[in-house]
Parts: structure tokens; C-alpha cells; sequence
């Protein structure tokens, strides 16, 4: 069948963004698998093949404009569509930020974090805006809604997400395109082994509330199905919104003396 809706899904070759191919493949989309490491990509588009489900991957650098026009490109000369984009891709380099460097660290996330999504987004648009529906849902992170230390870099580009996502979907909605967010809280990924992040405190998410790749997946499955404009999981982390959002002094405090003041001892 030539009607099967799309899905374009970037950072696909591991983690959340294979996971939600995994889980859209099943549900019947075409997924369009895009990232770096094309050897990965590859396996997986062969594995949901070889399941039933239709892939195609196609290698991408979003910190590169030529590689995301030519993946959106590709996508359509292949599917003639696009459906759902999922920007995913993002990566954190976690340190104080007098250490972080300014080129791999502070650049290069703001790049494939936060321009990554807005040019990849921008060429997805017009076709969607052409045929009066869409779906953009952007990956957002606890780290867009508060600010810790040694976040700062990884938050600013988070936050940015938020605030983009909110003014495009006050844009878009007109033409019954959908925009949005998700707000997972940590998740067991590669991401920690990509951060450079050591912690004299240990401090990290509790295994207990630590989601998978498959949870998140399936709130991307329920986002689309039935759009809502954000969504932060799990549940207790809204309690920790809305004591950043009330209490901002005491947090201060807390951090100060439980984290910062242990972490930054000589």
C-alpha cells in the first residue's frame, strides 16, 4: 500500500528514536530512520523489514543545513509524504561551564540540540502546511523546565525547544498541524555515556522512576494518537516543576548545599 502514513525520526540508531521506530513500524508507518552512524541505521531498517514493516535509512548530520535538506529530500522523492517528525536527535556534554568547550561542548549542542530541530523542522513544513496535516513532536527533557548546574549548556537548548515548540504551534495549528512536546525524565540510554559527567554525590535518577527507551516510545505512540501539547513524565516530576516554579529561592538552597557545594570542592 502506497497510503501508509510516514514517520521521520531523527537519532534513530539507538535508544528512544529506535525504540519509536520499532513501535510505528508495528503499528504500521513507513519509517524514515536517519543519524550518523548509518551501519546501525541499516540493521534496523533490515530488522523491520524483515518483520513486515517498511524502512528506509538515510545518513544525517543535523549540525549540517545540506544534510537535513537532502534527508527531507530523500524522504519524499521515497515516500512522496511526511506524516509525523519526531526530532530526537540531541546529545548533553555535562560539566560547569567555565570547563565545557566552547566549539565540541557549547556549540556543537546547540546545534544539533536546538538548530537541529528548527531547520529540520522548517523544511518538513511546507509539505505538511500543503496538505493541511501533520504532526511535529519535539524531544524536550525535565531539563527544559528546570535549570540545574552543570545542565547549563543542555538546558538553554531545552528550554529553546519549549519556547519554539510553543509559538509553532500557535503558528500551525490553522493548517490542522499538531506541535508537540515531551518531557521525559531520565532514561536509561546512551546518553549518560556521551556526557563526560563525573559525580563526587553519585546523584543521578533513581532506578526506580528511570524509564526505558520502550516507555518513552509509547508516549510518542500516545502523543500522536492523540495530540496534546506536552506531556512530562513520569508523574513525579510534576511535582518538582511546580516547586521550581513556587519555590525558587528554597531550590536554590537545596542544590547549593546538597550538590554544588560537594561537587565543586577542590
Amino acid at each position: 500500500m502506497t497510503d501508509l502514513p510516514v514517520i521521520l525520526i531523527t537519532g534513530a540508531s539507538s535508544g528512544i528514536g529506535e525504540a519509536t521506530a520499532r513501535r510505528f513500524a508495528r503499528e504500521g508507518y513507513r519509517v524514515v530512520l536517519t543519524a550518523r552512524r548509518m551501519d546501525r541505521l541499516t540493521a534496523l531498517a533490515d530488522q523491520i523489514s524483515s518483520s513486515g514493516g517498511q524502512a528506509i535509512p538515510i545518513r544525517a548530520d543535523l549540525a549540517r543545513l545540506e544534510d537535513i535538506q537532502l534527508l527531507v529530500k530523500s524522504t519524499l522523492e521515497n515516500y512522496s509524504q511526511i506524516d509525523v517528525l519526531f526530532n530526537n536527535a540531541g546529545f548533553g556534554r555535562l560539566s560547569w561551564l567555565e570547563q565545557l568547550d566552547p566549539q565540541n561542548d557549547i556549540q556543537s549542542q546547540i546545534q544539533v540540540n536546538l538548530l537541529g530541530v528548527i531547520q529540520t523542522t522548517h523544511a518538513v513544513l511546507p509539505g505538511m502546511i500543503q496538505r493541511r496535516k501533520g504532526h511535529i513532536v519535539n524531544m524536550g527533557s525535565i531539563a527544559s523546565l528546570i535549570g540545574t548546574p552543570t545542565y547549563t549548556i543542555y538546558a538553554a537548548s531545552k528550554f529553546a525547544v519549549r519556547g519554539f515548540s510553543e509559538a509553532l504551534r500557535r503558528e500551525v495549528g490553522i493548517y490542522g498541524i499538531s506541535v508537540s512536546v515531551i518531557y521525559p525524565g531520565g532514561v536509561a540510554t546512551e546518553f549518560k555515556s556521551h556526557t563526560g559527567v563525573y559525580r563526587k554525590t553519585g546523584m543521578s535518577t533513581p532506578k526506580q522512576i528511570r524509564l526505558t527507551s520502550d516507555q518513552v516510545a509509547q508516549v510518542v505512540w500516545q502523543v500522536v494518537q492523540h495530540p496534546r501539547r506536552a506531556v512530562v513524565f513520569p508523574w513525579i516530576f510534576r511535582l518538582g516543576v511546580v516547586m521550581n516554579a513556587l519555590l525558587p529561592g528554597v531550590v536554590d538552597k537545596i542544590i547549593e548545599k546538597r550538590f554544588v557545594a560537594i561537587e565543586r570542592e577542590s
